[in-house]
């Protein structure tokens, strides 16, 4: 079918190869994890495929891969290679070994800008996803750098482990300090809580000691207004006595007086 290589596919090709490699670059395209990352990586490999329930089995190599490079092999334990199984096929993609230009640069310079707009990356603050693209684009630095000189990135690779390691400790400073004032503000809480408790029952206490305060005091203003009637009592009585026995007295005077006084025979 000429419809697979319109518009983009050189007419110097035949129709079969033009739609194989338009075939096989929508299954490579089909097999790419749709997680794009910044660094580059290889065309993936596939590397098994599933034969009945539960048996794997290699496919045969259609070309012989060559030994790894130093270089590769820095690459590949600096930026261990991606694997994933789709439709019971395992592939591999490893990271790429092509030098990067100068035109290179530029390109992750703008996927970088284009990512942090359309995953809306905060400029400010803590965001993951921002930490989550300048890690890729480190790595691809690294991969570049790694590329042209080991030794620098090796330095380099040092250099991201330590920054990594060094907010991780921050992170965990960040996290234990939130749970301590997380901590710190329950118990504030609980104080308040148990302070306005025990705030709310002194006040009963104290509006019940007054109240027994005005009932003692009321009792002790009856109790000095029945002794002072009592009194009053106690002294017109005494007076009364004293006025009666006086009579009495004026009254044995005078008999004595007249018996005294009378002659005798």
């Amino acid at each position: 079918d000429d419809g697979c290589v319109r518009g983009s596919v050189s007419p110097s090709r035949s129709p079969a190869q033009r739609c194989g490699r338009k075939y096989i670059r929508v299954i490579v395209t089909m097999m790419v994890p749709q997680h794009q990352s910044l660094v580059k990586y290889d065309n993936p490999v596939l590397v098994s495929t599933s034969k009945g329930r539960g048996r794997k089995g290699k496919l045969p190599p259609v070309e012989q891969k060559q030994q790894l490079t130093q270089t590769e092999d820095i690459l590949n334990s600096i930026l261990p290679p991606r694997e994933w199984t789709a439709e019971g096929q395992l592939w591999v993609q490893y990271v790429s070994s092509t030098p990067a230009t100068r035109l290179d640069v530029i390109n992750l310079q703008e996927q970088l800008d284009q990512k942090l707009q359309q995953r809306q990356a905060r400029e400010t603050g803590i965001c993951p996803i921002r930490e989550e693209l300048y890690a890729q684009c480190f790595d691809e630095l690294i991969r570049q750098v790694t590329i042209n000189c080991a030794e620098r990135g090796l330095l380099l690779l040092r250099v991201r482990d330590e920054i990594r390691m060094t907010i991780a400790a921050y992170q965990t400073l960040y996290e234990s300090s939130i749970a301590f004032g997380m901590r710190k503000a329950l118990m504030a809480e609980q104080k308040k809580a148990d302070m306005e408790a025990t705030i709310k029952r002194l006040h009963a206490e104290k509006e019940e000691l007054e109240q027994q305060v005005e009932m003692l005091q009321a009792r002790c203003r009856k109790i000095e207004e029945e002794a002072s009637e009592q009194r009053a009592l106690d002294e017109k009585k005494h007076a009364d006595e004293v006025g009666h026995l006086k009579s009495i007295n004026d009254n044995l005077k005078r008999s004595l007086e007249q018996l005294l006084a009378a002659p005798k025979k």
